[in-house]
């Protein structure tokens, strides 16, 4: 019985460290291209020392502070498509993020979800999904930590991540 209970411990204990995002599946998957930026990157990030003098400098060095983990997910794959799709859609519902964007743009369907934090703009997570055309990417990515949704496009922008236009259109309303 002990034993039980000093195993049924070290798992509950343990689980946070080697917590995983639902969408890690993708990672290593022929055909996705991914990018995954932790704490750890962001801090030593927020360390560089930049031209402070530009508005949209400050605001990417206040929101690398900010960010706990950002992973873009990419593929023109349609299958691994269609299964980034319905993982993102099973993990809004469940953990309960708001809609804040559904946009079609030709064959292209954006969707971007939220969990907001103290204010309209402040964000603990952001996940946004971008189904392309045949041609184009499809794009899911998901950021997560306190941040403010206004400052977000600057540090895409920065990074050359895909999905920067489509958070500016719903960081100006």
């Amino acid at each position: 019985m002990k034993k039980n209970i000093i195993t049924l411990m070290l798992l509950v204990v343990s689980g946070p460290f080697f917590a995983q995002s639902v969408f890690d599946q993708f990672e290593g998957i022929a055909g996705v291209n991914t990018v995954i930026v932790d704490k750890k990157m962001f801090d030593l990030m927020s360390k560089v020392k930049l031209d402070t003098s530009d508005k949209e400098t400050q605001q990417y060095m206040h929101l690398i502070k900010n960010i706990d983990n950002l992973k873009v997910y990419t593929t023109q794959n349609s299958r691994i498509a269609l299964q980034m799709r319905l993982t993102t859609e099973k993990y809004v519902k469940s953990i309960g993020l708001n809609e804040l964007l559904t946009a079609t743009e030709g064959v292209k369907r954006i969707q971007i979800y939220a969990k907001q934090g103290v204010n309209e703009t402040q964000l603990k997570e952001l996940v946004l999904f971008i189904e392309g055309a045949k041609a184009e990417d499809t794009v899911l990515m998901s950021i997560t930590g306190e941040f403010d949704l206004n400052e977000v496009p600057a540090l895409t922008d920065k990074m050359k991540i895909p999905g920067s236009a489509e958070l500016r259109k719903i960081g100006k309303k």
